[in-house]
């Protein structure tokens, strides 16, 4: 019993929402799925999927009797995703019964008055029409 409450508390850690969020269970579930693979002895992602983190997951329906998984990370983590995708597609979708995995970056929008965020310029990747692309 104290090992899997120690698990879903570092499950937990792999979730970061705004502030006062409560996760989902599936976002719990998913976050459960990547500690597993981290913890894992067999894994070749583990060093990559100590700094992954989620901030949400939602279920889509596919299709006739399909579904997929969304899971959404932030963005200052995108570029150690895009580095194992394909490795941590295929080790989700073991785990998750075989329904899809896609995985999204969130970006965020500064608007025209972002010099109240405490910036000096706003990134063009930030902009709303870049964000939409």
């Amino acid at each position: 019993r104290e090992g899997t409450r120690l698990n879903m508390l570092n499950a937990r850690k792999k979730i970061v929402k705004e502030k006062g969020a409560a996760p989902t269970d599936l976002e719990e579930e998913v976050a459960k799925a990547l500690f597993d693979i981290e913890v894992s002895p067999s894994s070749d992602i583990k060093a990559e999927l100590r700094d992954l983190v989620i901030s949400g997951a939602k279920e889509v329906e596919v299709g006739k009797g399909g579904g997929a998984v969304v899971i959404h990370v932030p963005f200052r983590v995108w570029k150690t995703v895009r580095k194992i995708q394909g490795r941590l597609i295929r080790e989700l979708e073991k785990k998750f019964n075989k329904r899809h995995i896609v995985l999204v970056a969130n970006r965020t929008i500064l608007d025209k008055n972002f010099k109240r965020k405490g910036l000096k310029v706003r990134p063009r990747s930030r902009t709303l029409t870049s964000v939409h692309q």
